[in-house]
């Protein structure tokens, strides 16, 4: 999704209800509707780099790919523009409008998923994707929470979780934004798997994590 994470009001919850991490997308679409400003991204120049690390981390080339807080799909519009189509999409979205706008592309052997991801962990296990991706969602959630998430993407996967994340206070300028050591962000993903790799150097204050199955596409 965006720099970081979407997510909408579900019916009878208000606002001050809703899990802290959705609330500034929730502010921001109805502010701004369905628009790239909804996203939080800072420009669509760091929502590229970012999208170009994750690829270049794991190539989706005709794989089942998921996409975890998708927004708009903006990641699958980057992947077809560069050639690495996947073989089927599917992207998970809390917020309505974002995932509406998603739906509303049209594109071919995709499918969009209204939910909370981090809530709702069963959704990913049903995908059966081989290639989870998450691009910003992170960037808002607490760290039980994230480091959660981060487990329960790996285990849903067949071949490889890949996300980015803030790793200094740098670029996490306002009160809503996270942001987590590289080293312990690393040290965790070793828990999980001995195949990790990490990629920094693209945006300042942001890192991109490829952890994978062991052996997977082998």
């Amino acid at each position: 999704m965006t720099s970081e994470l979407p997510a909408p009001k579900m019916r009878g919850v208000s606002d001050a209800e809703q899990p802290s991490y959705l609330q500034p997308y929730q502010r921001a679409v109805k502010r701004h509707g369905a628009a790239f400003s909804a996203l939080l991204w800072a420009s669509p120049k760091t929502q590229r780099q970012r999208f170009e690390a994750l690829v270049k981390m794991q190539d989706p080339t005709g794989l089942v790919v998921l996409d975890l807080g998708c927004g708009r799909a903006d990641l699958l519009d980057f992947m077809i523009d560069r050639g690495t189509t996947p073989k089927r999409y599917i992207g998970v979205e809390g917020v309505a409008e974002l995932a509406d706008a998603a739906q509303a592309k049209g594109r071919p052997n995709a499918r969009i998923i209204k939910a909370d991801f981090v809530r709702e962990p069963r959704r990913l296990s049903t995908a059966a994707a081989d290639v989870v991706y998450c691009s910003g969602a992170l960037n808002t959630i607490d760290a039980d929470e994230f480091y959660l998430a981060i487990k329960n993407a790996f285990d849903s996967c067949r071949r490889a979780f890949v996300f980015n994340f803030l790793c200094s206070p740098l670029l996490a300028g306002v009160t809503y934004l996270r942001w987590y050591e590289r080293r312990d962000v690393v040290k965790f993903a070793r828990t999980l798997t001995q195949d990790v790799e990490h990629l920094d150097g693209y945006i300042e204050g942001d890192c991109t994590i490829a952890i994978r199955k062991q052996g997977a596409g082998e």
